[in-house]
């Protein structure tokens, strides 16, 4: 008897801890529900009106809509949007702060060495949202023979002394790939920063730089007027806003790849539920002809990834121009 009743009293309290856990299962459960039950902050790393501002408002938009909740986008500028990509990686992991990564901010910790965080551990990849072009430019006046990157190369090794090129900066995305670019096809440039795209541009129209590698962006009203030429764009593909223009890899630099993109992050440890959440309705966004469209007009192309492939890509060009940057001795500091 008293064998039967330690039996019962085990079975009721293997019962007992059995609901206790269905009961806890289910309130997880209807917590990720609940998610989102307030407004979600989008952090940009840059000022109000360029590509990444325009388009974070773009899909911040969308994404609210689709969630039932305002996406409020807020501006964090400075210091190649590490400022913002430090307040966002000690920001609650909760799903209500998301940072709008672009290639600067990924690549900052390579330049200040005193940044304390790591882009590719410190954070959860969401969603790849857009890639943004870059093309080289001449000033079709000062160098009336550079038709494309062939003659480039060949007037450049023409010169007795380097022949100048410019970018929006030290450690840009454009100053990266131009010496990636020296370094797959073996001639030499002597880089001239600017602090920004525009004063770059400006004298590379006035003539004081000859040659600028750029944001597609910035400089596709100047092309476009005429007053730059485009002679060769990075990525692998042409873009649509400048078909005519072949690519560095067509031109035969065979694997040449240079890209700036932007994509989703937020805090390490965001559950992953909400995660897989945002990444889909970001894949229903993107997949929009408006919006698509949209992007073209702030100068980006809409580009999905999944959190996965975001992640790899994420760690590759961390790598991959983190090793550029330690080779040719690239600081911020």
């Amino acid at each position: 008897m008293q064998f039967i009743d330690k039996q019962r009293r085990a079975l009721l309290q293997g019962a007992a801890a059995l609901g206790a856990t269905g009961w806890l299962g289910s309130a997880a459960a209807q917590g990720a529900k609940a998610w989102p039950n307030k407004p979600i902050r989008l952090v940009v790393p840059f000022p109000p009106g360029g590509p990444t501002d325009t388009v974070s408002r773009l899909v911040g938009q969308k994404l609210g809509e689709r969630l039932g909740q305002s996406v409020i986008v807020e501006n964090r500028a400075g210091a190649s949007g590490s400022i913002a990509a430090a307040q966002v990686r000690k920001a609650e992991p909760d799903g209500y702060t998301l940072m709008m990564l672009a290639t600067p901010t990924m690549l900052a910790p390579h330049l200040y060495r005193k940044l304390g965080y790591d882009t590719a551990r410190d954070f959860t990849p969401v969603a790849t949202v857009y890639d943004l072009p870059i093309v080289i430019v001449v000033n079709p006046k000062l160098l009336p023979q550079v038709t494309d990157l062939k003659s480039l190369i060949a007037h450049a090794k023409a010169q007795k002394a380097p022949l100048n090129y410019t970018s929006s900066g030290t450690g840009s995305f454009g100053h990266l790939s131009m010496e990636l670019l020296k370094q797959m096809a073996g001639f030499d440039m002597q880089h001239v920063p600017y602090k920004g795209g525009v004063p770059a541009i400006t004298d590379t129209i006035g003539g004081q730089v000859p040659v600028m590698y750029s944001d597609l962006v910035a400089a596709l009203p100047h092309i476009q007027a005429g007053k730059l030429r485009a002679i060769a764009v990075g990525s692998p593909e042409r873009v649509q806003m400048l078909p005519q223009v072949q690519t560095i890899s067509e031109q035969g630099i065979e694997g040449y790849d240079a890209v700036s993109w932007g994509a989703l992050l937020a805090p390490a440890g965001t559950p992953k539920p909400i995660v897989e959440r945002i990444a889909g309705e970001v894949r229903q966004i993107l997949a929009d002809k408006d919006m698509q469209e949209g992007m073209i007009s702030a100068g980006a192309i809409a580009r999905y990834q999944p959190p996965a492939e975001l992640a790899q890509r994420l760690q590759q060009d961390y790598q991959r121009w983190g090793q550029i940057i330690r080779d040719k001795g690239i600081s911020q500091d």
